[in-house]
């Protein structure tokens, strides 16, 4: 009986030890609004595999280019109407992933302005860089793997 017990309690020491922290930066600039679309629906299924496997996940999601739309609130007037549907659907994505407790959703704010976005706009989740590309570089600084959607 003693033996059974270290042998669990050795098995429980060891998947304890073996459980991982994965740090991830998503840093979306895509043009193609099918493939961001598809991108954030992945984010979401990674975090989700992540977590089944036990380990724990801390993602960062920098939007910057043509993917600062989906994080306002009304984007029709600033995406073209063949990608609304794509770009509709990405923000369905990007709402689930902001209610997470583990993800941080960044918008750069020099894309904000290049499509005429006022962060007032903004989903309520959604932080705003002066520039996304300083937050890739410190995030990448504190060990985050770059992940990019281009």
């Amino acid at each position: 009986m003693k033996l059974f017990l270290a042998l669990l309690f050795s098995a429980v020491t060891i998947v304890t030890v073996q459980a991982k922290e994965y740090k991830a930066l998503f840093d979306c600039s895509s043009e193609n609004s099918g493939y961001i679309k598809s991108r954030m629906w992945l984010v979401g299924k990674t975090i989700d595999m992540i977590e089944a496997q036990g380990d724990t996940a801390s993602v960062v999601l920098t939007l910057h280019g043509n993917c600062v739309p989906m994080a306002a609130k009304t984007f029709d007037e600033v995406v073209d109407d063949k990608d609304i549907a794509n770009i509709k659907e990405a923000q369905k994505w990007l709402v689930a992933l902001g209610k997470r407790k583990n993800v941080k959703v960044i918008a750069c704010s020099m894309s904000l302005q290049s499509h005429v976005i006022d962060e007032n706009d903004l989903l309520p989740f959604v932080a705003v860089s002066d520039n996304s590309f300083i937050e890739a570089i410190m995030y990448q600084n504190e060990g985050y793997a770059l992940m990019t959607f281009k």
